[in-house]
Parts: structure tokens; C-alpha cells; sequence
């Protein structure tokens, strides 16, 4: 049963080695994520699952020790899943960007209250299938705890990554409204189509995030929402 969650943006930015100079333009958001996984820490689940949007070759389960790196951003910075588990058994298959950015965080808050998996999921997996996918990750332990890594729109301005798009703001705040809340059936009805032109990473991860919490009867929390470098970051918690 799915006992809390907490909802993070996965921008390798969030790295400060990544970002650089920039590093601090970011301070507030990493200060909430690591805020939102005590959330999860106090909650004691026997599971942690982490959630985030993959590509092709990223998606599916990741078991523990699995490792991603930030070599691809220009880093020379290596992260594992988790303190358990064989990193020589997954290093053929690295952690997608997003599950290596909550690798990050979780090492970053010192995460060692329980074993930790991976799972990534497809930008365009549909609702139902997402709503699937929750329910089963629900069912995996008695507490299950999960880490939802994705980003709102990236088309809040001129300069974002998709330019432009004045539906943006609007898809961003009724995600926002519904991840402050734990709204599941907003989460549920986002558009899927709409979410893919606007460039949302997080539509999946929030609607698997939905379907784990299904009868659960958790409460939310918005932590954090701004839309740095066009691109919408939201960090809530459930619990």
C-alpha cells in the first residue's frame, strides 16, 4: 500500500556540478526536494520505488545498485539506486537522466530507511496503462513509498526548450493544483495529447503516481512551483 510520495522535477541542473555557475539559480528547488524525501523517511515504507520519465532503452525496472552517470551532461559524475544491490549486474543498463537525478537526491539526503527501486516510464504511456502500473507498484510491500521524478511544461517562454505556448501556464497550474492536493482524478484526466506538445515530462509519472494512491487517502502538500528557464518544476509531497 502506497503510504507517501513525494513529487520532484528531474532537470540534470539539479546537480550543481552539472549546472556550474548556476548552480544557485536552482538552491530553492534542491532545499524542497530534499525536504519532501524527509517526508518519505518519516514514513518508513519497507519499499522505495523511484519513477521517471525514459526513452526507449531507459524503461522498465532498475533494481538496486543500479548505476547512471552525468558524463552525457559534460560531468565527470557517477550515482548509484540506493546503498544495496549489484552495480555490476546493471552496468550495462544505466539509469535513465531522470532516475539518476533522484539517485542524486536520495544520496544527497542520505536515504538508507529502505530498499530502493527504479522504474522508468515512457513520455507518451497511456493514462490507463500508467493507472495500471501504479496499482501494481502500490501492491509490491506492505508500505510502498515512491519518488516521482518529472517536470511540468517547457514552453512557459520565449527561451524555454519548446518555445512558447500560452496553454502552458495553464496545463502547469491544474497539475499543480492537483499535485498540492492529491487530487487523483484531476491527475488522472490530464491530457495526455496536449501534455506531449507542451513537452511534459511528468504527465506519466504523476498518473502512475495516481494510481498507486488509489484508495490510499493521502493528503498533499505543494512545496515548491516555478517555471526556471521556461520549464515548469513542481515539488510536492504525499503523505
Amino acid at each position: 500500500m502506497l503510504v507517501a510520495a513525494a513529487v520532484c522535477p528531474c532537470p540534470p541542473l539539479l546537480v550543481p556540478e552539472v549546472a556550474a555557475g548556476a548552480a544557485s539559480e536552482l538552491d530553492a528547488a534542491r532545499t524542497a526536494c530534499i525536504d519532501a524525501l524527509g517526508v518519505l523517511a518519516a514514513a518508513r515504507p519497507d519499499l522505495l520505488i523511484v519513477i521517471g520519465p525514459a526513452d526507449v532503452d531507459g524503461r522498465g525496472p532498475h533494481p538496486e545498485g543500479s548505476q547512471g552517470s552525468f558524463k552525457g551532461f559534460g560531468v565527470d559524475l557517477d550515482v548509484r539506486l540506493g546503498l544495496g544491490g549489484d552495480p555490476g549486474a546493471s552496468a550495462e543498463r544505466p539509469l535513465p537522466p531522470s532516475l539518476a537525478v533522484g539517485a542524486w537526491l536520495l544520496a544527497r539526503a542520505d536515504w538508507a530507511d529502505a530498499p530502493v527501486e527504479g522504474l522508468g516510464v515512457g513520455e507518451t504511456l497511456e493514462t490507463e496503462r500508467c493507472a495500471s502500473a501504479g496499482r501494481e507498484l502500490a501492491a509490491r510491500a506492505g508500505r510502498v513509498a515512491l519518488l516521482v521524478m518529472g517536470d511540468g511544461s517547457a514552453c512557459r517562454t520565449l527561451k524555454a526548450p519548446g518555445y512558447l505556448d500560452e496553454r502552458a501556464v495553464s496545463f502547469d497550474a491544474e497539475a499543480s493544483r492537483a499535485l498540492a492536493v492529491a487530487d487523483l482524478a484531476t491527475l488522472s484526466a490530464l491530457d495526455e495529447s496536449l501534455a506531449y506538445e507542451l513537452k511534459v515530462a511528468g504527465r506519466a509519472p504523476w498518473q502512475v503516481l495516481a494510481g498507486a494512491a488509489e484508495g490510499a487517502g493521502l493528503n498533499g502538500r505543494l512545496l515548491y512551483e516555478d517555471a526556471p528557464y521556461g520549464v515548469g518544476y513542481m515539488v510536492a509531497t504525499w503523505f
